[in-house]
């Protein structure tokens, strides 16, 4: 059965949709069967696998809404054994619909009924906010990555993601444990990027795995999705896809390790 992991942080530019994309594509490549949900309702994740986002008809918009299910809106990759459940801007009305709905909050996680037992991997793609979507994410996952930029700001908000990480466990009855903090956007010739990774590893102290691989801040990885493919695609030797496959690498040895 799949384990479902989050990609999270309410804050905007620090990866999310990189690393979802590009760790997703690396277990691919190693012989896992993987999804992502894009529900963002940019649709980055979508656009970065090549697929139109605004010419497909089935969504995780229209999953959640019932009209279809999560089996019908699959969509294949040029990766086999990668599947992504689609999103476009259709999808930024879903939060006041949803919340009309009773038990809104579970509507994700009963949707994946049916398809965790064909994946090893289902990563979702959260949107940067902590509304209904992050809390549908959130009861559905079994845990979450939490990608974090090598920047001044970096642990800004983070207290109000861990506060509402807290809230899903004690009040919905629904832990979320994180599966590891990643450094990502780091630029070895500063000083800044090593500070911020002493202060994140400060931060979480014992408590919570910060992996040891680190995304490097690299061209390549923000030209990719242009080209509609993922970075370990679209340049196999670039220091993005290197740093991507030692992730994939990290993961699958923590398995290993349980």
């Amino acid at each position: 059965m799949a384990e479902v992991i989050a990609i999270l942080n309410q804050k905007g530019g620090c990866g999310k949709t990189t690393t979802a994309v590009n760790l997703a594509a690396a277990l691919a490549l190693l012989g896992k069967h993987i999804l992502v949900i894009d529900l963002d309702p940019q649709g980055n994740a979508t656009t970065a696998f090549g697929i139109e986002k605004n010419e497909v008809d089935k969504t995780i918009y229209t999953v959640l809404t019932g009209q279809n299910t999560m089996k019908e809106a699959l969509l294949p990759t040029e990766i086999s054994g990668l599947h992504v459940i689609p999103s476009n801007i259709s999808l930024s009305g879903a939060e006041v619909e949803l919340s009309k709905e009773v038990g809104y909050h579970t509507i994700l996680d009963l949707s994946l009924d049916g398809i965790r037992d064909y994946y090893d991997y289902i990563f979702i793609d959260v949107p940067p906010s902590l509304g209904i979507l992050t809390i549908n994410s959130l009861m559905a996952a079994d845990s979450v990555l939490i990608p974090i930029q090598a920047e001044f700001y970096a642990l800004e908000g983070m207290a109000d993601l861990l506060e509402a990480m807290q809230l899903v466990e004690t009040r919905l009855k629904s832990p979320s444990p994180i599966k590891g903090i990643l450094l990502t956007l780091y630029d070895a010739r500063t000083r800044l990027g090593r500070d911020v990774y002493h202060n994140i590893k400060e931060y979480f102290g014992e408590t919570e795995y910060v992996f040891k691989t680190i995304i490097p801040r690299n061209i390549t990885l923000a030209e990719a999705p242009s080209h509609g493919k993922p970075c370990i695609i679209y340049d196999e030797e670039s220091t993005g896809t290197e740093a991507y496959k030692k992730l994939a690498m990290e993961i699958l040895q923590m398995e290993d390790n349980k």
